[in-house]
């Protein structure tokens, strides 16, 4: 049986750079790479979901951090149960954790409560932040982004099917879900 080395790279935002954790599994002699620009709210993340059915028993994932995996405690719990019944083990190069031992899988649950304390934390400092902006009138909300000739000129090769989602909202630089927000105020226009 052929044994892989997988990685697995996430960042949440385009505005991320993934060449630090690249740069942390060169080492490793990665045989497939799974890289994703994706938030860990949840684990609903194609290249996530695709390296999970990928994986075999024998294998070994390799992540710089448990955070690349989940924000949630029972989300990481879960993707490492999965994990383990599969047969396939998990290395977090950062933790330098194996999550098959009694005192990996403790170590696993305190650092996922952490990460998602760390993540709810972050979203309540965000709101504080923007409630004190717009009782200031500093905060405007994001800049609007505005559908004009260009957007309508490929927006007709989408729906042509010349281009698909991801190769749409590359040409006009803006995230899916802008794009997604987009489409829906374009035909609602329309």
């Amino acid at each position: 049986m052929i044994k892989l080395k997988i990685g697995y790279i996430r960042v949440s935002t385009i505005l991320q750079n993934k060449e630090r954790q690249l740069e942390a599994l060169e080492k490793y002699n990665i045989d497939k790479l799974y890289s994703e620009t994706a938030s860990a709210k949840d684990t609903n993340r194609p290249e996530l979901k695709t390296m999970l059915d990928f994986a075999r028993e024998g294998d070994t994932i390799y992540i710089l951090d448990f955070s690349r995996l989940a924000r949630s405690t029972k989300d990481l719990l879960n993707i490492v149960d999965f994990l383990n019944n599969k047969g396939v083990k998990l290395f977090s190069i950062k933790e330098q954790l194996d999550t098959n031992t009694p005192n990996g899988k403790l170590m696993l649950t305190m650092l996922g409560a952490i990460y998602e304390f760390e993540r709810t934390n972050l979203l309540e400092r965000q709101k504080e932040g923007i409630a004190i902006a717009k009782a200031k009138g500093i905060y405007k909300g994001r800049k609007a982004i505005e559908v004009d000739d260009r957007f309508v000129e490929h927006y007709n090769k989408y729906l042509k099917r010349e281009l698909n989602k991801k190769e749409l909202a590359s040409v006009l630089g803006i995230s899916r879900p802008t794009l997604d927000k987009l489409i829906l105020e374009h035909r609602n226009k329309s």
